[in-house]
């Protein structure tokens, strides 16, 4: 890598970067100046394969032309319409486009402009459908531990993650956690689901037992836990809260703005696991990542009760200044055409089994203390350092970008989520890049 002197970088001082120790960053910043399909190009004019979709968003690669021309002829023809009291075409046949592959029972969309957005709005609709339906007392909301649901007051007080809640004070009241599913004792290197045990999702109902279901408007979970770290349920498990949450008149919501748009192997991880939520939320692999944009989709039940209850007034008073957006739903359809016509949607199934042997052929370097994976999400777990948790994964990072990949950690944890156009030929070099990175670290301590 050329010297941060030698590369022609801007003054960095302005921007309060999100998630980012922002003066170790800008003493050695990682700068990336162009994309093209599985492949970054660092400001040294390095390529760097990308291990991680950018953040989860870039399922069908960089850099696709399809969406940059949609969204520059949209945004050329109709820069903004407000869809308060008003429409345009766009969000109409995009929310088409998204019930065709939402599982069965899923017929409306209501849009948002991130994940964070979307959680905080599928909250509100749990809350405002229970009482619409004469259940006002059900006000209290279910997370679980080390969940993620984004950045708003809803989703940290739901989320489970500390170091995400602890700042921020009393957080919302009344919001319960199930426990987590990670048992690295029990399941360490599972592929796939761990065995099923249902006593995690049993659980719910103590919950319930307190504070009494009269009481509980919705639980959310991510299907597979993903910024934690990958943590996988175990087989059963989100039948069984289901199956509770129908019981006692509970909504249950899938958080899927990761797990969503082909990352599992199917469009959404409710048809790959076959348990159907009452709201999915989903962003990100919506338009590739190239708009931000977000969405709730909705069962007809939820739906039709809220239409009932508005007797022809504003039927939910809650959205967002760019909901629908022209050029975001202009993305939104050109990334589900490139899905379709590449079938990228199924591609994780067909490459799941090659992406598992390979996640599993780090068993046995040094440190690693647990593989998981599902379709093409990997985690790698990695023994943390004395009085330095963090340090190791981080240094792992650092040296996979210096030798021309790019992986995402979480704690001590190695999270991979490529996009889903990667080729066997790509999964080898990636895995290649990060055992080399690991085994690296090892040679460099030594060497101090």
């Amino acid at each position: 890598m050329k010297p941060v002197s030698d590369i022609n970088t801007p003054d960095m001082s302005a921007f309060w970067m999100p998630f980012t120790a922002n003066q170790q960053f800008k003493a050695a910043p990682r700068i990336l100046k162009s994309a093209e399909g599985m492949y970054y190009h660092s400001e040294d004019g390095r390529k760097i394969l990308d291990g991680t979709a950018g953040l989860w968003c870039c399922n069908a690669g960089h850099g696709r032309r399809e969406i940059a021309e949609a969204v520059s002829q949209q945004i050329s023809h109709l820069d903004f319409a407000p869809t308060f009291q008003m429409g345009h075409p766009l969000p109409f046949e995009l929310a088409n486009r998204l019930v065709e592959i939402a599982p069965k029972g899923f017929g409306h969309v209501f849009y948002t402009n991130s994940g964070s957005e979307s959680v905080d709005t599928a909250l509100k609709i749990a809350l405002a459908w229970q009482r619409a339906r004469g259940q006002g007392t059900r006000t209290r909301l279910i997370g679980r531990e080390r969940g993620y649901h984004g950045v708003g007051f809803g989703g940290i007080s739901v989320g489970g993650i500390p170091g995400n809640r602890k700042w921020f004070g009393s957080l919302l009241t009344g919001v319960d956690h199930l426990p987590h599913t990670l048992n690295i004792g029990k399941n360490a290197f599972t592929k796939g689901l761990p065995a099923e045990d249902l006593t995690l999702a049993d659980e719910l109902e103590k919950i319930v037992f307190l504070h009494d279901a009269s009481n509980i408007a919705a639980v959310i979970v991510e299907p597979i836990a993903g910024s934690t770290g990958v943590i996988m349920p175990p087989k059963g498990y989100l039948k069984r809260l289901r199956e509770i949450c129908t019981k006692h008149g509970i909504l249950l919501i899938f958080d899927e703005v990761i797990t969503g748009f082909g990352r599992l192997g199917s469009p959404f991880a409710a048809q790959e696991f076959d348990v159907i939520p009452d709201m999915i939320t989903c962003a990100k692999g919506l338009t590739n990542g190239a708009i931000p944009m977000g969405a709730v989709l909705v069962q007809n039940h939820i739906y039709d009760d809220m239409m009932a209850a508005g007797k022809g007034a504003i039927e939910l008073f809650h959205g967002y200044t760019y909901s629908g957006h022209p050029v975001a739903a202009a993305a939104g359809l050109a990334t589900l055409e490139i899905y379709r016509n590449e079938n990228l949607l199924s591609r994780a199934a067909d490459l799941a089994g090659y992406w598992e042997e390979a996640a599993h052929s780090l068993k046995g370097c040094k440190h690693v203390k647990d593989v998981r994976n599902y379709g093409l999400v990997a985690g790698i777990e990695i023994e943390s350092m004395p009085d330095a948790p963090g340090k190791r994964a981080y240094e792992v990072f650092v040296r996979c970008f210096e030798k021309g990949a790019l992986i995402r950690v979480t704690g001590d944890i190695i999270a991979l989520s490529p996009p889903l156009i990667i080729e066997r030929s790509q999964i080898d070099d990636l895995f290649t890049l990060l055992q080399d990175a690991l085994q690296a670290q090892e040679i460099g301590r030594a060497h101090v």
